[in-house]
């Protein structure tokens, strides 16, 4: 992975603590000067000294966590805009705490203004790449209820070998798994791609409507329920490990139906 194959590269001192979110390089510097920055115990020398995330780094007495890129997983509410700036609307970056803002943050795929879950937000490009890349096939899994009259049997069917969405997209084999039949069936799909409103168009081209759409996971990583809606947190390494593993044997060896 991208930030391992970083990790112990050196770079400048007041570049590494800029790039946490919190100081300027020109707030950093004026600090070295005075003496209120350490680098394992020493007083920083000055602002091109080299260091590495594995140093040990304090800020005026307190230790300062260096990471090279921020991964950040977020509960989005609906009525957000998984976008970097709005002029009108609230977005993402909106709800990120100031304790893990960081410059060049920005949604890694973007959820639909109504629709709520797992957003994943980064500063690393690549890594943000190879999670949406659709040769990466990282699947992203959505519970959803929908409303109206059609056969859930066909539709688990339908989805497995994949369809023409119109307007020349096309959905590639996804699952879905029936939780709840009823008025208002309740169920999770899981896509491979990121077409254009694609869970939604998946289920418009059976006269179906979805009423509620919530990400859950992506890759084998799922959304922390304990994160309340609009909440914020920091993936640690292992848990972005997860994302890569790889559930397209175990999906096409299930049997999806009814249950």
């Amino acid at each position: 992975m991208e930030n391992k194959a970083a990790a112990g590269h050196p770079g400048r001192l007041d570049k590494w603590i800029a790039q946490q979110g919190r100081l300027s390089r020109s707030d950093v510097k004026a600090l070295i000067r005075t003496g209120q920055i350490e680098v394992n115990g020493v007083r920083a020398r000055a602002p091109e000294q080299k260091i590495t995330e594995h140093d040990e780094v304090r800020v005026q007495g307190k230790l300062l966590q260096l990471r090279r890129h921020a991964y950040l997983m977020m509960n989005k509410p609906a009525g957000v805009l998984s976008a970097t700036e709005d002029k009108k609307d609230r977005t993402v970056l909106d709800l990120v705490p100031p304790g893990l803002r960081r410059p060049g943050l920005f949604p890694a795929g973007r959820l639909d203004k109504d629709t709520e879950g797992f957003v994943l937000l980064t500063d690393d490009g690549l890594f943000a790449h190879r999670v949406l890349a659709p040769t990466a096939h990282v699947p992203k899994t959505y519970f959803a209820r929908i409303r109206g009259e059609a056969d859930l049997s066909a539709l688990v069917h339908a989805f497995a070998v994949g369809m023409d969405l119109g307007g020349g997209d096309r959905a590639s084999p996804a699952e879905l798994r029936i939780l709840a039949a009823g008025n208002v069936p309740e169920v999770t799909v899981t896509v491979y791609e990121g077409v254009y409103h694609q869970v939604k168009r998946m289920f418009g081209r059976f006269g179906m409507e979805v009423i509620h759409l919530r990400r859950t996971h992506i890759g084998g990583l799922a959304l922390d329920e304990r994160l309340p809606s609009g909440g914020c947190r920091i993936i640690i390494d292992k848990e972005l490990e997860k994302i890569w593993l790889n559930y397209t044997e175990k999906a096409e060896e299930a049997s999806p139906g009814l249950g």
